[in-house]
């Protein structure tokens, strides 16, 4: 393929096998960030390299410029580096068709959101992105003009106004039941001030759950040089990865959608038994690498599993805390996915920081490790690896202090002034805490986070 700046790639890379020119935007997605160009968009490319036509992504970013200011120059167009160990291996994925920033175009994602050829809206905002309260609800500070709920909203509204079919809203973040969290705050954003509408979503949309795995750590100055100087072009959208990706999708469609199985997903009835093993398992042992392995001064994800006063607490995490709350779905094999999580983070050649993963902690910690606590509290046993992780994650709020990356960040900033490290943990997980709504830490346990806040 010739790109639009003349420069030919070496025929060793992959390249779309369709006319991308001729392609109509059958999906709008929100969060075009690396994962969403290491994960959905190449799915939806090999459906259309298997002949599926006209599921091009018009990809829009909430705020930043800096997605669109990469790729809308180079005609959407970017590399897809999949390394392990010293093998890498390229391919240019076409399915972008343009990136919109909402905050300087909004009526133009408005317009794609209502589009005739639009069927799906899927969606990779990261947990924060949903607007939700410690308790799941939704937050109508958070919620308003610029939210997913606002554009939503108003191409929805067009949509239904022009009596156009309901669309498929495809959530793929870390989110238990993410479909259905993701219907359940669209209907309370919109039911107050927009009652008819909120009934017509519940009549013609659909919500799928879905669960999604890959690991996709941000992309580097040198990593775009070594791209360059493979395909002889600067790639300033270029994303890195692994060989391991999977996705799982709920079958609850409300049109068409692209033969996303081309590329390997998983179309089912039940999402939840996977989903569930990711968060607890994978999510679970990655938030506890990030708290842990900085604290210990790491920089890696590989660095991190390497450390042999980390990895039997990240072994017992997934095998023998995590692991006992799942109810596996038939030929899910818990133990071999452990194996096959810890080969993954070893692998040295992704890079993938501690700090991307440990951003964020109040929106993730609820879903990878409360959920575990209170299931092994109900049973009357402890969570030793998992306590640790959160006593770690405490001690993080308190090292980062008003530099906290969290969309919490200033009450906990409050919190630690006024608790102290030996009390942020009853402030967090008392019976009158923060997170009490998901976990209430006993006096045990109380006692054994304050002693190993670092």
């Amino acid at each position: 393929m010739r790109l639009a700046t003349g420069v030919a790639l070496p025929p060793a890379i992959r390249q779309p096998g369709y006319d991308r020119a001729a392609q109509a935007c059958g999906i709008v997605h929100f969060g075009i960030g690396a994962f969403h160009r290491a994960h959905q968009a190449v799915y939806t490319d090999d459906a259309m390299n298997a002949g599926d036509r006209d599921w091009a992504i018009t990809g829009v970013s909430l705020r930043s410029a800096g997605v669109a200011d990469q790729m809308n120059p180079q005609d959407g167009l970017y590399t897809l580096s999949e390394r392990a160990g010293d093998a890498t291996a390229l391919r240019l994925i076409g399915a972008v068709r343009r990136v919109l920033v909402a905050a300087r175009e909004p009526q133009a994602v408005i317009d794609a959101v209502a589009a005739p050829e639009t069927r799906i809206i899927s969606f990779t905002i990261t947990e924060k992105g949903y607007a939700r309260t410690p308790d799941g609800g939704l937050d109508p500070a958070l919620a308003g003009a610029g939210s997913i709920y606002d554009f939503l909203g108003q191409g929805l509204a067009r949509r239904m106004a022009a009596g156009r079919a309901g669309l498929t809203l495809l959530s793929c973040d870390n989110l238990a039941d993410n479909g259905g969290q993701l219907a359940r705050l669209l209907d309370a954003a919109l039911r107050p001030r927009a009652p008819a509408l909120a009934d017509w979503v519940r009549a013609t949309c659909t919500f799928p759950a879905s669960m999604v795995d890959r690991i996709v750590p941000a992309t580097t100055p040198a990593d775009r040089h070594s791209i360059a100087a493979a395909c002889g072009w600067r790639d300033e959208a270029a994303v890195m990865t692994e060989p391991f990706t999977q996705w799982v999708i709920e079958d609850t469609f409300a049109g068409p959608r692209p033969r996303w199985e081309a590329g390997g997903a998983q179309v089912t009835a039940d999402v939840r038994p996977f989903e569930t093993a990711k968060l607890r398992m994978l999510n679970g042992a990655h938030s506890a690498l990030a708290y842990l392995g900085l604290a210990r001064g790491h920089e890696f994800v590989h660095q991190a599993i390497a450390d042999p006063g980390l990895a039997p607490l990240i072994d017992r995490l997934m095998r023998h805390e995590a692991a006992p709350t799942l109810t596996p779905a038939p030929g899910q094999d818990l133990a071999a996915y452990a194996d096959a999580l810890i080969a993954r983070f070893a692998n040295p050649a992704l890079n993938h920081r501690l700090r991307q993963i440990a951003m964020d902690g109040s929106q993730k910690i609820p879903q990878r490790w409360l959920e575990t606590l209170a299931f092994h509290q109900r049973q009357g046993r402890a969570c030793p690896a998992i306590l640790a992780a959160l006593a770690a994650w405490i001690g993080f709020i308190g090292r980062e202090g008003a530099a906290l990356d969290d969309p919490l960040a200033a009450p906990l900033h409050r919190l630690w002034q006024a608790a102290g490290a030996s009390g942020m943990a009853a402030a967090l997980f008392g019976a009158s805490g923060l997170f009490a709504a998901h976990w209430v830490a006993t006096p045990a346990d109380l006692s054994t986070l304050a002693g190993c806040v670092p």
